[in-house]
């Protein structure tokens, strides 16, 4: 499989240790691949490189072995984009300016643009000044997706939306996916990130962290049970006796927190119903689960 984008060595040194430094990643044709990182990590700049704005200090960008500065015009033909800061142009209503992006993009069949304009709930005849933070939001994906480019650039794209019109944008980020295209976004929402990326970068201080991709995180389903004894004695032999592997102890409140691997569940159930127990429920394994126990100590070092 070709990658659509290739970043080798990228840094851009905006001094005081902002920026980011050194990052190498190819996000390939047809995936989805999501960046996670605190504000300020380099979410935004990395985007911004992407799509040609910036020039890195040091370092490569090419989308589809394009310059993406050098030939940021070609490479902005093959991208739909939606930004971390809605800007729109005083241009007057909705209307206008789609209808200003669709002669821009050559776009004549209007079919799938209403498409989006009726899933996402917007009133086009407004004017843009007046419109919600989410109605601009919700805009600006209308912009990104009425053409159906090849390649997507998201920064942020759920930021301001409800979270019905978040599950809508989740379906039409997996529609491109399913039709080949290729989709790089940012993201805080975990659950988001889970249910469309194919890999997802962690980002911590303008440095990589970690890149997980699905294959990986799915090697190791389990599920966290938190269990509530009645004693302290039962606690303390039950985390001795287990060979799960658990997470958290509270002798106050007699609760302990265990990892259990899918595959063991029945056996582990079968151990702890030799204790008596005040309580027990589960948290499915998730990404976000898998950031705090694996991403995060290192984020921090």
């Amino acid at each position: 499989m070709s990658n659509a984008i290739e970043v080798k060595n990228l840094t851009k040194d905006y001094g005081k240790g902002r920026g980011i430094f050194d990052f190498t990643f190819d996000v390939k044709e047809g995936e989805v691949f999501g960046l996670v990182g605190t504000n300020g990590s380099g979410k935004t700049t990395t985007i911004r490189h992407i799509m040609g704005f910036l020039k890195g200090d040091k370092g490569t960008v090419t989308v589809r072995g394009l310059d993406a500065y050098k030939n940021a015009a070609e490479v902005k033909k093959l991208v739909g984009y939606v930004p971390g800061q809605i800007d729109f142009p005083d241009v007057g209503s909705g209307v206008s300016f789609l209808k200003i992006q669709a002669d821009l993009l050559g776009l004549k069949d209007f079919t799938y643009m209403n498409g989006l304009i009726d899933r996402l709930k917007i009133d086009v005849t407004a004017p843009l000044r007046r419109m919600s933070k989410g109605m601009k939001q919700k805009m600006a994906l209308v912009a990104a997706f009425m053409a159906q480019p090849d390649i997507y650039l998201l920064d942020e794209p759920s930021t301001g939306l409800d979270p019905l019109m978040r599950d809508v944008m989740i379906d039409m980020i997996n529609e491109q996916k399913a039709q080949g295209k290729t989709v790089f976004m940012s993201s805080h929402v975990f659950k988001e990130l889970e249910d469309t990326c194919d890999a997802v970068m962690f980002i911590h201080d303008g440095k990589i962290i970690n890149t997980v991709r699905r294959s990986d995180f799915a090697a190791d389903p389990h599920e966290t049970y938190i269990i509530t004894f009645r004693n302290k004695s039962d606690l303390k032999s039950f985390a001795a006796k287990t060979g799960e592997t658990v997470t958290g102890t509270d002798e106050n409140t007699l609760k302990l927190n265990v990892n259990v691997a899918v595959k063991r569940i029945n056996g582990f159930l079968k151990e702890l119903s030799a204790f008596p127990i005040a309580g027990l429920s589960h948290e499915n394994y998730s990404l976000e689960k898998y950031y705090m126990n694996n991403i995060e100590t290192s984020e921090v070092k």
